[in-house]
């Protein structure tokens, strides 16, 4: 069933509209329009944040530092486990908002509140795992310990794709960690971090603990911020061009950075892979939120051998997905996030096709408001292609072919990007093999999806610095001190 007009209203009626800095609402002269992509209309318009406005967010998160940092573990992870409840509770509202404002149809739009709420569960339980260590100096007549303190007020700017989960993937150990937090929406996607926030208010969270400031000046804004000597942590996921001029920027002053960049994944298809499960696999890691994800494949390699019959069945399962709003009955893809998306995968492909690449499905806008293309399989496609080079951020998969396993990792590796890489393989020493090999910081096996807030996402190159989740996710967030002790 449909959603309604009405409860699309109620829904977006309830979301905060202003900044919000120590616990207070802030409305601002200039506002912010939130585009709904399946329609192009104006969705709301949310408060526009200026350079001023965004250093008062970090007054407030450092004139909280101190006393956060020493709330007693539990109580922090208490905090956090209940906002993981009333995030769950309120779920058909939050993905109803993140389905509005990016355009992901309900179904996905509930499987990442199920994603984004474990961070906040993940780390709850963190919190009270944080430790040091204690040893006997080597040479003797002293004692070693370390200990392990919140780093400090957060900067933490987050991408439209994934706007819950890339907000509770950051502000959930930084929170656990007793880290304060000035964070920093999209512009594109700003509702579901203010209704975010709003829910952390609920669960207890002190003011100015957790502080969101939106603007549709990011560079303007976040200079100050970053610059200011008091912000000890900047963590940013987006586009690896935006990471290397905030890398640039957090240099001058040493800033501890954590940065979850672009992504170019292959996807390997080995002769002896079972092809239902590679076929149901590309589709997940193809599809994942209609191709704008930095962990969607962008690359399938597929051996020789079983290239015809790999492509033709992806192909046939591409060409019958349905495509529309994301709140319509039956669909399966929704919008892209805007015009500029739908000209950069429209040259790719063409790019791809004058190079020789075979259509076998999609390749065209849909003729309807918004911002729509068709699923696309291209077969055959030439290295010299630019698709086969460039994030595409869209439902287009260009299928090359290798005869030698050397050759299928050769073809991996080249790129300047290193975050994920799936591989299908019944052999578990070409498996083993092909994980060792990859130069990523994730490899699934025989699988298409990678995340989990029980793992380290994170990759290599110019797919970034650092990780986030798993155990090693709040050490993004802490400083390791060591105190030496005469005996």
């Amino acid at each position: 069933m449909s959603v309604s007009t009405a409860e699309i209203s109620r829904v977006l009626a309830g979301v905060p509209k202003g900044l919000l800095i120590n616990g207070k609402q802030i409305q601002t002269d200039s506002t912010v329009k939130v585009e709904d992509p399946s329609t192009g209309e104006t969705l709301a318009e949310v408060a526009d944040a200026s350079p001023e406005q965004g250093i008062e967010a970090l007054d407030a998160a450092v004139a909280a530092q101190d006393s956060w940092a020493a709330t007693d573990p539990r109580e922090r992870g208490e905090i956090l486990r209940r906002a993981f409840e009333l995030l769950i509770s309120r779920g058909e509202d939050i993905a109803l908002l993140m389905t509005l404002e990016m355009g992901k149809p309900l179904a996905e739009a509930r499987a990442e509140l199920a994603y984004g709420a474990e961070f906040l569960r993940w780390f709850s339980e963190e919190a009270v795992r944080i430790s040091g260590r204690y040893s006997v100096a080597p040479s003797g007549g002293s004692r070693l310990l370390t200990m392990k303190q919140p780093v400090g007020p957060v900067y933490a700017i987050t991408p439209w794709n994934f706007p819950l989960a890339m907000g509770t993937r950051k502000i959930g150990p930084a929170l656990a960690a007793g880290c304060t937090v000035v964070i920093k929406p999209a512009a594109l996607t700003p509702l579901t971090t203010l209704a975010l926030a709003d829910i952390l208010a609920e669960a207890g969270l002190p003011d100015g603990v957790v502080n969101v400031i939106t603007t549709a000046s990011s560079s303007k804004v976040s200079s100050p911020i970053i610059a200011d000597p008091r912000l000890r942590k900047l963590t940013f996921t987006g586009s690896t061009s935006v990471g290397q001029t905030l890398i640039r920027q957090s240099a001058n002053r040493v800033l501890k950075i954590s940065m979850e960049l672009g992504g170019n994944a292959p996807f390997l298809v080995f002769g002896d892979a079972d092809l239902d499960a590679a076929v149901d696999g590309a589709m997940l890691a193809k599809m994942r939120n209609i191709g704008e994800a930095c962990t969607a494949a962008n690359r399938f390699i597929v051996h020789e051998s079983v290239a015809e019959e790999f492509s033709s069945r992806f192909a046939a399962k591409m060409g019958s997905l349905t495509v529309g709003r994301g709140t319509e009955d039956g669909v399966k893809v929704g919008p892209l996030i805007d015009q500029a998306a739908i000209d950069k995968v429209t040259q790719l492909v063409a790019d791809a096709v004058d190079h020789g690449a075979e259509l076998l499905t999609g390749g065209e806008v849909v003729d309807r408001p918004g911002y729509f293309y068709t699923p696309t399989v291209l077969g055959d496609v030439s290295t010299e292609s630019r698709i086969l080079h460039e994030e595409i951020f869209g439902p287009v998969a260009p299928i090359t072919k290798f005869t030698e396993d050397d050759e299928a990792l050769a073809m991996a590796n080249d790129t300047e990007f290193g975050l994920v890489a799936y591989a299908f393989t019944q052999n578990l020493s070409r498996a083993i093999w092909a994980a060792e090999g990859l130069e990523t910081g994730m490899v699934a096996i025989n699988q298409g999806i990678v995340s989990n807030p029980a793992a380290p996402f994170g990759g290599v190159k110019a797919s970034g610095l650092g990780r986030e989740g798993g155990v090693e996710g709040i050490e993004e967030y802490l400083e390791t001190k060591y105190v030496g002790i005469k005996i």
